[in-house]
């Protein structure tokens, strides 16, 4: 049965106690925590109200920027990411999202270097914590400022290379919108896949990443979770939104909607 989580990126307003009382609320067990809002409310108060809620931190976002495209060294970057992992083993959180960067001045086979390298360099420190490091494709519109991986060939390509069972992808059905055989891609990554973001897109993707609501736009969700059901994907669904159709939107009235769509698909797709 798949579960639903609610990343704090769509919840961008609240504090992150409030997420958590709204979980509470619906009867959510699982949030995707964005590290701003840690550092905002404080990691030790953070894990403290984790623990006593029962809710359960199904990724973490983020780390990387490798290439420097963030304005970091890659010294900086990587001094970062061991941070961001120790956070998510405090809060026994099974999977880092990590972005590589974007391309910047760099050739593409120098910045695959250096993102491979940052991995590489990292295992040890995710294995000692038991967190997962997912590295997060995106389409080529979105991906110049975030990734130099442009698709989930690209990233499944990078996990074969480097060949550590602690990398997994970041699947978001977002960056996803346009793939016509996006099923079959998710049939391929199999166990590979460390966490699901769940969007919905109304046209085409932009690099504004304009997400809307679940089931308003032209995402084949039945699809996609049938191929999910199907691999025996059994982490969270992670409801990702953000962008001009949902800024305003009512975060109670989102989130029922898409707790509502999810358990409607999970039944036929198990």
């Amino acid at each position: 049965m798949f579960r639903l989580s609610i990343n704090q990126l769509t919840t961008y307003r609240s504090t992150f106690e409030e997420d958590v009382f709204r979980c509470l609320r619906f009867g959510i067990g699982g949030m995707g925590v964005w590290r701003q809002k840690i550092d905002d409310y404080g990691l030790e108060k953070a894990g403290e109200l984790l623990r006593e809620s029962g809710i359960e931190v199904s990724n973490l976002l983020w780390a990387g920027g490798f290439t420097g495209s963030e304005g970091h060294s890659y010294r900086e970057s990587l001094w970062d990411a061991a941070r961001a992992i120790r956070m998510a083993g405090f809060l026994d959180c099974p999977v880092l999202v990590i972005y590589s960067g974007g391309r910047g001045g760099h050739t593409t086979r120098h910045a695959r270097r250096l993102l491979t390298g940052g991995l590489a360099a990292l295992i040890p420190v995710a294995e000692e914590e038991g967190v997962q490091l997912a590295v997060e494709p995106m389409h080529p519109r979105c991906a110049k400022d975030w990734t130099i991986l442009t698709s989930l060939d690209d990233a499944r390509e990078l996990i074969d290379d480097l060949g550590h069972p602690q990398l997994k992808l970041v699947v978001d059905t977002y960056q996803l919108a346009e793939e016509l055989d996006t099923p079959d891609r998710i049939l391929a990554c199999g166990d590979q896949i460390g966490i699901v973001h769940l969007a919905d897109a109304r046209g085409n993707i932009s690099r504004e990443q304009n997400r809307c609501p679940l089931g308003v736009g032209k995402v084949d969700f039945d699809s996609i979770f049938a191929a999910l059901a199907q691999i025996g994907y059994q982490g969270y669904l992670d409801l990702e939104l953000f962008g001009q159709d949902v800024e305003g939107m009512d975060y109670a009235s989102l989130i029922a909607s898409a707790q509502s769509m999810v358990q409607e698909w999970t039944p036929v797709t198990v």
